[in-house]
């Protein structure tokens, strides 16, 4: 049951809230979000699964209604919270805006705090090698890809200079411009050589940013972090996964997060040719350990590249170049590959793992030197940074060739396996593995741990349903199995101040001619609006339009601002300066601009979608999962495609009202919706606006 202390906590919140805030207009929704997301987490749906899967439309203040119900009882629970997001503008509002406002409010004291993986941070210790050291230097060569060009080392001394003067916190995400991945490898953080049990890395930006994180009752995460720490076991990076409450905001993208984490692709040429470069550094780095009982770890270590190098150049030529598609890729059907390739991943997968161990029992006797004071720091910190960025390789081609082993399973599906060629002059060919469903690995790893879980997003549902979602994200919806969902209505009145028109047009979007349709016809619906937005499928087609209707926007001095020509903050402070000058500003944009951009009164008041967003099975783990369905008698369309098509349109037409106050129409060019037999579910799917079909 929920404790009386919680629920006191939140009441008082609430009334420090309207009196805080004059003309403060109660939203019922929110209120009984924020009622449902305690009654979730005290367990009184469930006492074994404490969790809530919630889709809040627009407008209902989801953000607030969970720091005001998950805080309280988090705090007086002894819990952690973390908080993850999709998106880094979703931590900056929780962390700059959401939870300051909310700690005002608050009579329970508590603190917060972003985190970031490590991949976000330099690591101050290689960027003084590196900016200390001359070009030959053994040090740097081994610490970039690349030998590094003079204006490479000169932004390396800037960053160093920066970091050094307290300019720069060593945050990728906080230097003035973008830093070539190049650069940022061979600088980035790595758990193998960047932690605070050496005195030169205590010091290091990551571990900074570290060092008050488990003091925190709440941390801002994203997806990706939160998966690595469960990739570790939980409780690694963040809180233990039974001492946290997890809310996952934008969480429809949780599935795929997920997905990518459990992946993994390695080069052949590529791994053979750092291979090479460790073989070389093997002796160097063994003689700062302990002679005696270093020796068989580098005879191991010796004896397993030396096998590893000759097997990965061999096995690049093995393919044949007829099996690869036009773009350089060949995937095996139902992730089936030949024995041949089988027995030889199997062998690849207990080498690599071997070499792996070896070269970790000699950076543990390099660091029991260093720490037991037989060696110095300057001399064992260099070599255990060069020793991190091989382990880490090393530990990618094991996993690599652990999944290309691993049989596929009789009762779930098979892992997605294929080849990719490089399109450059060395023709290097990629191994890649991904698994299709990532589900169960969810329920295993996470929900079943968590000491409770809010999952929220404004798009959860496809086609008014949460199955879609469920099946990716592992998420039971039996009754009996007490997850608690809930789907709250946006407070706008889409009746009243949004219409959605779908025009008769003569062709649908599959039609050869629809292209130069829409340049006939975009200029009709742009006319008499001043602010417009336009959705496309493709660049080409919106590029090839942008110039169809050039002249048109000239004679009515239009000002057409197109995605790509500039960067996205670029393009729309130029239209909000145009709006704001009441001039007739157009953008122009792809799939990216349907989801995180808020446009609100006259910033936007003419939405037009040009196609229903279907997306096509163009990527191997796409056609590998439809080449599941289909194995298993389904349809990937009506499974896949139509449902997904669902989700990217409601985020599409929820562009358009961001505030109760806002009004306008979507137009939507595409008399599927009508024609189609899937059409009706998903213009059910979509809010309630008046509709207008031609």
């Amino acid at each position: 049951m929920l404790n009386k202390s919680v629920t006191d906590s939140i009441r008082q919140s609430y009334k420090t809230l309207q009196d805080q805030l004059p003309g403060f207009i109660p939203r019922r929704a929110q209120n009984y979000l924020v009622a449902e997301i305690a009654k979730s987490l005290a367990g009184e749906y469930s006492d074994s699964n404490r969790m809530i899967v919630a889709e809040a439309g627009t407008g209902i203040g989801k953000s607030l209604a969970y720091l005001l119900s998950a805080i309280p009882y988090a705090k007086l629970n002894n819990k952690k919270v973390v908080i993850s997001t999709a998106t880094v503008a979703l931590q900056e509002q929780l962390a700059h805006k959401d939870l300051p406002f909310y700690r005002r409010i608050s009579p329970l004291p508590f603190s917060f705090i972003i985190a970031k993986g490590r991949q976000r941070y330099c690591c101050s210790h290689k960027l003084s090698l590196l900016t200390e050291s001359n070009n030959e230097d053994d040090k740097q060569v081994a610490l970039f890809t690349e030998k590094p060009k003079k204006k490479e080392l000169d932004l390396l001394k800037r960053m160093y200079k920066a970091l050094a003067e307290g300019k720069w916190d060593g945050d990728i995400d906080s230097w003035p411009t973008t830093i070539p991945s190049s650069i940022w490898q061979s600088i980035v953080s790595d758990k193998y050589s960047c932690h605070n049990g050496l005195p030169m890395h205590r010091e290091c930006p990551f571990q900074k940013a570290r060092e008050h994180l488990d003091k925190a009752d709440v941390v801002i995460a994203n997806h990706s972090l939160v998966m690595a720490d469960i990739d570790l076991g939980g409780g690694v990076v963040l809180s233990e996964p039974e001492q946290t409450i997890y809310i996952f905001d934008e969480a429809h993208h949780l599935p795929n997060v997920a997905r990518e984490h459990s992946s993994a692709a390695a080069s052949l040429k590529g791994s053979a040719s750092w291979l090479e470069s460790l073989n070389k550094s093997v002796s160097k780095f063994c003689n700062l350990a302990d002679q005696k009982r270093v020796n068989r770890f580098q005879n191991s270590l010796h004896e397993h590249i030396q096998e590893l190098i000759p097997t990965l150049n061999q096995l690049s030529k093995q393919f044949d170049p007829t099996l690869f598609n036009d773009d350089g890729v060949y995937r095996f059907e139902h992730g089936e590959i030949p024995n041949w390739l089988a027995e030889q991943s199997k062998e690849l997968k207990e080498v690599s793992t071997k070499a792996n161990q070896a070269l970790a029992k000699i950076s543990d006797l390099i660091s029991e030197r260093m720490k037991d004071g037989e060696l110095a720091p300057r001399m064992a910190e260099p070599a255990l940074a060069e020793i991190g960025f091989y382990l880490q390789r090393l530990e990618n081609l094991a996993q690599v060739w652990f999944l290309m082993a691993k049989p596929n399973s009789d009762k779930g599906a098979p892992l997605a396996r294929w080849l990719e060629k490089s399109q450059d002059r060395d023709g290097d060919t990629f191994i890649n593995v991904s698994p299709l469903e990532v589900g169960w690995q969810l329920d295993q790893n996470l929900w079943s741990r968590a000491a409770g879980a809010v999952v929220v997003s404004a798009t959860m549902r496809a086609l008014n349903s949460y199955s879609f979602f469920c099946k990716q994200a592992g998420i039971s919806e039996k009754p009996e199995d007490g997850v608690r969902f809930l789907s709250l209505a946006s407070p706008f009145n889409y009746q009243e101040n949004a219409q959605l028109v779908i025009p008769k047009l003569p062709m649908e979007p599959s039609a050869a001619g629809f292209t130069d349709l829409l340049i006939e016809e975009l200029p009709f619906y742009l006319a008499e609006q001043s602010s417009s937005l336009v959705l496309f499928s493709s660049y080409w087609q919106m590029n090839k339009v942008a110039e169809g209707i050039e002249k048109i926007v000239k004679k009515h001095g239009w000002n057409l601002l197109i995605q790509g020509q500039e960067s996205r903050q670029e393009i729309l402070k130029k239209h909000k300066k145009l709006c704001e000058e009441n001039k007739i500003s157009i953008l122009f944009g792809t799939g990216s601009f349907s989801e995180g951009l808020d446009l609100p009164g006259n910033l936007l008041t003419n939405l037009i979608i040009t196609k229903i967003p279907f997306g096509v099975p163009t990527s191997p783990v796409e056609e590998a999962h439809s080449e599941y369905i289909e194995s298993r008698g389904g349809n990937p369309f009506m499974q896949i495609s139509v449902p997904e098509a669902s989700k990217k349109l409601i985020q599409s037409v929820g562009r358009l009202l961001r505030k109760e106050e806002d009004s306008g129409r979507v137009v939507l060019l595409d008399r599927r919706v009508i024609t189609k037999r899937y059409g009706k579910a998903l213009l059910d799917a979509l809010p309630p606006f008046k509709r207008l079909i031609e």
